[in-house]
């Protein structure tokens, strides 16, 4: 099975909730991919869950978190509450990352994060994103969504623990953006090449 990892894909007029739930099932999707693929394609199920979590996540701290702060009443800490989520799913992601998917301790980590991955995103989606629809009109949502689709662009491919915020990750990458995604153009021309 192959699932569309491109944070885009979802309709162009969608608006930044609708867009985010696509990613969110997106990301189930990939979870599922990666945890009953065969050993020789997990890998690459694998590294394309990465690059989504990467792109989602930080395309969230730089465009959803700071209108939920700005729009809605308790946003501070509902926000401090997702982001030190996200910290720790970044930190369970770069482990799983540097183990390698033929680890013996892969798949345990994997259904770990799984399951603290989707607990976060039901999070965003109940204490985020329906207050987003109550505080911002349809016109600001969609104009969200496009803000997020810029940030997936520029935004790193693969998760970066000692930086703490989207904004860092934004300030050391293009850079950091450019090497992952160098990184990751080496990495499928090995595997294209069977190295």
């Amino acid at each position: 099975m192959t699932t569309s990892t491109r944070p885009d894909a979802p309709d162009r007029e969608a608006d930044v909730v609708e867009l985010l739930i696509g990613q969110h099932m997106q990301i189930r999707d990939l979870f599922t991919e990666v945890q009953s693929a065969a050993d020789e394609q997990r890998a690459d199920a694998f590294a394309r869950l990465v690059r989504l979590l990467a792109v989602h996540e930080t395309a969230e701290e730089i465009v959803v978190h700071p209108a939920a702060r700005r729009g809605i009443e308790s946003g501070n800490d509902i926000v401090a509450d997702r982001l030190a989520e996200e910290r720790e799913a970044k930190e369970q992601l770069a482990r799983l990352e540097s183990l390698g998917t033929d680890d013996p301790d892969f798949l345990p980590g994997l259904a770990l994060l799984r399951v603290a991955v989707l607990e976060h995103a039901h999070h965003e989606e109940a204490y985020e994103f329906r207050y987003l629809r109550q505080h911002y009109d349809a016109d600001q949502l969609r104009s969200m969504a496009e803000l997020v689709r810029t940030a997936e662009q520029a935004a790193p491919t693969h998760p970066h623990p000692g930086t703490e915020s989207a904004a860092a990750d934004l300030a050391e990458g293009p850079a950091t953006a450019l090497f992952d995604r160098v990184k990751d153009a080496v990495r499928s021309t090995m595997a294209d090449q069977g190295k």
